[in-house]
């Protein structure tokens, strides 16, 4: 009997020592939102870190597209994708991380908003970008197009991904999420 309570003890001491505490970062595996996407690295001794109790109003002005329009993400997509799951990783809860995307007319590849067939139809080719902006708006990222710029791109409002809601014009989206308190990425 003796031995069995050393063995216990002992499991607990191991546990105890082993488990994170509620200061440090969770299993990065068990809290990816959105799957494929690794959180930022550990840095020992970094100072500054997700907290959980900040409330998150982040606006994404998506300004830059990819590089090879047949092949690649919008590389502000993944980015996105690591920064939610670095929330995630330090524990910030849902209902503290509020991000959206603006799509715009100056992303040289606004035309990743469409559906894929009709990107498909203009292109010749699939959107890369429909899997990751799915799975970023099941993670409880609003993505958001500006109608200004689907005219000038003239793209149908029918045409549009259902993922992203349409906006009468960024402008008016951006400013008013930041007199909100968003802050302005990109």
């Amino acid at each position: 009997m003796k031995n069995l309570l050393t063995v216990g003890a002992a499991t607990l001491l191991l546990l105890s020592l082993v488990s994170p505490s509620p200061m440090s970062a969770a299993d990065p595996t068990s809290t990816l939102l959105v799957p494929g996407y690794e959180p930022a690295r550990d840095v020992p001794g970094a100072a500054e870190l997700p907290d959980p109790k900040i409330d998150y109003k982040i606006l994404f002005s998506v300004s830059n597209g990819a590089k090879d329009r047949d092949a690649e993400v919008n590389p502000m997509l993944p980015t996105i994708a690591r920064y939610l799951n670095t929330l995630g990783k330090y524990n910030v809860p849902a209902n503290h991380r509020h991000l959206v995307v603006m799509f715009h007319q100056r992303n040289p590849d606004f035309d990743i908003v469409m559906t894929n067939e009709a990107y498909k139809a203009r292109y010749g080719k699939d959107n890369p970008n429909i899997a990751l902006i799915h799975a970023l708006k099941q993670a409880g990222v609003q993505f958001r197009a500006c109608g200004q710029a689907l005219g000038g791109r003239k793209v149908d409002a029918k045409d549009v991904n259902p993922d992203i809601q349409i906006d009468l014009w960024a402008m008016t989206s951006m400013l008013n999420l930041q007199m909100k308190g968003f802050a302005r990425v990109g």
